[in-house]
């Protein structure tokens, strides 16, 4: 991938120009280059090595309350212009007069990596692929199958707007996945993890994909002797790092100022009121170094932010885009995000957690005297307007007499989000993340989630035990 501009500065402003010209509040150029190569091993045979890339730019063009938009895979001048004419013709008929667009600065932007994916051979890749299964299958004769992928892809984009706007990003990121199946008496059983960073292929000097596929296949082996979870309303310890997909499901959609402007979020009118625990304290950060949901500036320009959305139980503020805030008189707060320049942005998460506690993990589990410990939260859905969820889980053990004892076969874990904010009695000094994949309207975004290890006096638990 070149390094070159995607889009000269006039060009832009041409472009930008033009894009205002029928009449508009204002016009965005949002372009974006992206390569990938990807390589997946199944029962010991490559089934998958692929590259692909795409390239592109969205223009969008408001005027008052409507939006037109427009993309072209073609970034020459007259590409851009076609596509600009196109987002334009949503605009009032007749114009608002003649503005005159001159950018800011450009200023360079290096990769977030320091070993290129691309400059490393496709026989490193496939070697890691390689080790990763030999490791999952010398942890017992009772794994059957072992799934292992491996992706890396490159992402520049350059955003322009007719304020004067230029920014530029550069991410690498990197991810590596291991799913082993376990057979056994009690059936197929099912062990996943994964790592996703930020970062280039240096992220495999710290991290031992043996260890990974260890962890992906333990977690199949204890299935095979797990019991039917209890069921009922019961306190849940979740491990450090493994429930933030709750959080960021439960309530972290929530506080994103589409739902709140929409008034189709529980959290509609609540700024300054308590709606959590005062252990609970949760942050949205994009400019976290390495972590799957970070970046320089989002998907409109604006550079990362850390967010404090609930503080102490008490909630200080929501999530915003350009155009949200806008109708608000306020700045984004750098959530502005989109899947590729065939995309609008809108309102999204980066990096959501609930910051470290007092409380030891140990501790936690001890004055627990029966529960259910969560060590993997899997996926699950959230009605935000009502906060009312569900998630499954993929590892879980109970708790007995402060004890983390049986491991339990995977359950369900059904609740309200500002209930479970409100019940949250402990949280300790770990802390740990995990990342993941965020689907909202027919997009998708790399995401993290964290938290520490915390306990909730009483979740409903849908298992299947008498």
């Amino acid at each position: 991938m070149s390094d070159a501009a995607l889009i000269e500065s006039p060009v832009l402003e041409r472009v930008l120009h033009e894009a205002l010209a029928r009449g508009g509040d204002m016009a965005e150029i949002f372009a974006e280059d992206r390569q990938s190569q990807g390589a997946a091993l199944d029962d010991r045979r490559i089934e998958e090595l692929s590259s692909g890339r795409e390239r592109g730019a969205g223009i969008r063009v408001v005027v008052g309350e409507t939006t037109g938009f427009a993309h072209t895979a073609d970034l020459s001048e007259a590409g851009l212009l076609a596509a600009a004419e196109a987002a334009a013709a949503v605009a009032r008929e007749g114009g608002s007069g003649v503005r005159t667009v001159v950018l800011g600065a450009r200023s360079a932007v290096g990769p977030t990596a320091t070993e290129m994916p691309e400059s490393v051979t496709k026989a490193t890749k496939l070697e890691l692929l390689g080790r990763a299964d030999d490791a999952a299958r010398s942890t017992g004769d009772a794994i059957s199958q072992v799934q292992v992928g491996y992706g890396d892809s490159r992402r520049r984009v350059l955003i322009a707007n007719s304020d004067g706007l230029l920014a530029e990003d550069d991410l690498v990121r990197t991810r590596f996945s291991v799913v082993c199946i376990a057979t056994g008496d009690t059936g197929m059983q099912t062990g996943y993890e994964s790592l996703a960073r930020t970062e280039g292929f240096e992220v495999f000097e710290r991290v031992d994909v043996d260890e990974i596929a260890r962890v992906a296949a333990g977690r199949a082996l204890s299935k095979l002797s797990a019991r039917p979870a209890p069921s009922g309303e019961l306190p849940v310890v979740l491990a450090g790092g493994s429930g933030g997909i709750l959080f960021h499901e439960a309530c972290g959609h929530g506080l994103e100022a589409d739902h709140i402007v929409k008034d189709t979020s529980v959290y509609v009118g609540q700024i300054g009121q308590m709606v959590a625990s005062p252990l609970v304290t949760l942050v949205d950060d994009g400019t976290v170094g390495g972590e799957w949901g970070a970046f320089r500036v989002d998907d409109e320009g604006r550079p990362a932010a850390r967010n404090v959305l609930i503080e102490n139980g008490v909630l200080t503020d929501y999530m915003w885009d350009w155009l949200r805030a806008r109708k608000e008189g306020r700045l984004s707060s750098g959530n502005g995000r989109r899947q590729s320049y065939q995309h609008l942005p809108m309102v999204r998460m980066t990096n959501t957690f609930v910051l470290a506690g007092e409380s030891d993990p140990d501790e936690i589990v001890a004055q627990t005297p029966k529960g259910v410990y969560v060590a993997k939260l899997g996926g699950g859905q959230v009605n935000t307007t009502t906060g009312d969820f569900v998630f499954g889980t993929t590892e879980a053990y109970l708790i007995e007499n402060g004890h983390i004892t049986e491991p339990l076969r995977d359950a369900n874990l059904i609740g309200n989000g500002p209930e479970v904010l409100r019940r949250i009695d402990a949280v300790a000094t770990d802390f740990a993340t995990t990342p993941g994949t965020c689907g909202k309207d027919g997009q998708s975004v790399p995401v993290g989630c964290g938290q520490p290890t915390l306990r909730i006096s009483g979740v409903t638990v849908g298992g299947t035990a008498a």
